[in-house]
């Protein structure tokens, strides 16, 4: 039996259109690190992140800011060498203020690694940071032109970013884009600092971009999850014409965090993206709950693929149907009858499990899988307990019942 003939995917009624084009830049070393409660790994584990990333298909990632002080700009001159001397194909970049004295570190790392250093130079542009920082408009400008001009001369490739994009008034943006690319910027970066955008506002936001900048300068939409819309706001992004959506694994970052980089992926692959549908992504979960811990965070059990329940079920009805499903032997089937996401896609599988909701399928599953005989007695005898216990089963809960019903 053919997938396309047991559901309908009705999200295939949309074409893919211009998110086709999007790829996805990753910043859990750099936003993701800015978290307050987060940890700055050691560079082995972001060495094995920059590995990760490469193996999935992601077509860059910030390594930290040069500028920031010895520690940051030797992890940074460490993972340009990991890159040039694996041969990795995932590009680099580095986050810089609009200020000489943050690019130059950036210049000097890309002249000693030869490794090509994209530099994502950021201002705040919105009224309220005026306000705030008691900035006008001309300033940010000078600073902005300054600031491009001179890494531009160093042989550095130069995004613009302004922060806080979502709040900032078109006028004012529109002027600064054209000092910036000027100046010779070739990308813009629209940044939702604050999690304002709706994935409406988002794509008004791009749409807008595109018709200011020309069709020549690239596009990259930066995310913050304080509304719960990042994801979303990103796909709509990138469906308007954003060419490079930026995440976080574990979407960790700054207050509530930065649009999920892992959920982008999944979404992406399973969306048909030219890039990441047919890429192999078992390699997913393991950058998830790596990044996770060594920044000390941990994800919730309930994390969409990576988490501990994300595939797992004591439901009886549930279980009857996977396993149902498995009997066929075809293993997408079991995958989908009781799943949004195919386990299978990203190294995982279907859990059954037992607990005060399942039902004589869920046991008779898990004494086989087990290789215990799976008679009537012992099999309602189990399911017994589980009944009258407050939550699933532990395996050698099970175990222990099994062992106490047969002596």
């Amino acid at each position: 039996m053919r997938e396309q003939d047991l559901f309908q995917d009705w999200n295939r009624s949309a074409d893919l259109g211009q998110l086709a084009e999007a790829e996805v830049l990753d910043e859990t070393l750099r936003d993701g690190i800015q978290s307050p409660s987060a940890i700055d790994p050691p560079i082995e584990a972001k060495i094995e992140i920059l590995h990760l990333l490469d193996e999935l298909g992601v077509a860059q990632l910030d390594v930290g800011l040069p500028g920031a002080g010895a520690h940051q700009r030797a992890a940074v001159k460490r993972l340009a060498e990991e890159k040039r001397d694996a041969r990795l194909k995932i590009r680099l970049n580095v986050a810089c203020r609009t200020v000489v004295s943050d690019i130059a570190p950036a210049a000097e790392l890309q002249q000693e690694t030869g490794v090509p250093l994209e530099v994502y130079a950021f201002i705040g542009s919105s009224p309220i940071r005026q306000y705030a920082e008691e900035w006008d408009l001309s300033f940010i400008e000078k600073q902005s032109v300054e600031a491009i001009s001179f890494g531009v001369k160093q042989g550095l490739a130069v995004t613009y970013v302004t922060e806080d994009t979502t709040r900032s008034k078109p006028d004012d943006l529109r002027r600064l884009f054209r000092s910036a690319i000027d100046a010779g910027a070739k990308r813009l970066c629209l940044c939702d600092t604050v999690g304002h955008a709706t994935p409406e506002g988002a794509a008004a936001l791009v749409r807008f971009a595109r018709e200011a900048a020309g069709p020549e300068i690239g596009l990259d939409w930066h995310g913050h999850n304080d509304r719960g819309l990042a994801l979303a706001n990103a796909l709509s992004a990138g469906a308007a014409g954003a060419t490079r959506l930026h995440g976080c694994a574990a979407g960790i970052g700054e207050r509530v965090g930065n649009t999920a980089c892992d959920q982008l992926l999944v979404n992406l692959k399973l969306m048909g993206h030219p890039v990441y549908g047919p890429r192999d992504m078992s390699k997913l979960v393991r950058f998830v709950q790596l990044a996770a811990r060594v920044t000390g965070h941990q994800l919730p059990v309930n994390y969409p693929v990576a988490g501990a329940d994300a595939f797992r079920t004591a439901t009886g009805v549930h279980a009857a149907a996977i396993i149902k499903a498995q009997r066929k032997g075809e293993r997408w089937l079991a995958d989908r009858v009781y799943s949004g996401v195919p386990a299978g896609e990203f190294g995982k599988e279907q859990q059954i499990e037992i607990g005060p909701m399942s039902g004589l399928s869920n046991v008779k599953h898990w004494l086989a899988r087990h290789e215990i005989p799976a008679d009537e007695p012992l099999a309602k005898a189990v399911l017994a307990r589980a009944k009258a216990s407050n939550r699933t089963l532990t395996e050698s809960e099970v175990a222990q019942i099994v062992r106490e019903v047969r002596s």
